[in-house]
């Protein structure tokens, strides 16, 4: 009986390392990344970011604004719309979006709390876009 725990236990610690191998691996080489704060300079309404997606990549930002509040939301890329944008508020609040595609958007916010957008290419062929997205808040 005492063999067999030992089996038993020795079967265990196989089968967890050869789960917990996969995860580690996936955490450092290509797990989902947060999306990067925005935070916006003392005295200032508006932020500008820049950077790129390359093939299925995405590219993700959140911020914290206030309901009541209009935001501007302007994304341009190089080539020339070859990035566009989805804008998703706290709690899936309607913010009166028609597409998930956009390169502009000016509304009036719905609710108070973390809001995200989401920066890719509408393509699934082969390419990279840099983009440069501004963000306001009045």
């Amino acid at each position: 009986m005492r063999k067999s725990t030992k089996c038993a236990k020795f079967g265990c610690l196989i089968l967890l390392a050869m789960t917990a191998l996969p995860i580690s691996l996936l955490a450092q080489h290509g797990g989902k990344a947060e999306p990067l704060r925005v935070e916006f300079k003392s005295g200032t309404n508006s932020a500008t970011l820049t950077g790129k997606v390359k093939d299925q990549e995405e590219a993700e930002y959140s911020f914290v604004a206030k309901k009541g509040q209009k935001l501007t939301v302007k994304l341009n890329s190089t080539p020339r719309q070859s990035s566009v944008f989805n804008l998703v508020a706290p709690e899936n609040a309607d913010l009166g979006m028609e597409f998930d595609a956009n390169w502009s958007y000016s509304g009036v916010l719905p609710k108070t709390g973390e809001y995200l957008i989401t920066i890719a290419r509408p393509t699934s062929d082969p390419g990279t876009s840099n983009y440069r997205l501004t963000i306001t808040i009045r």
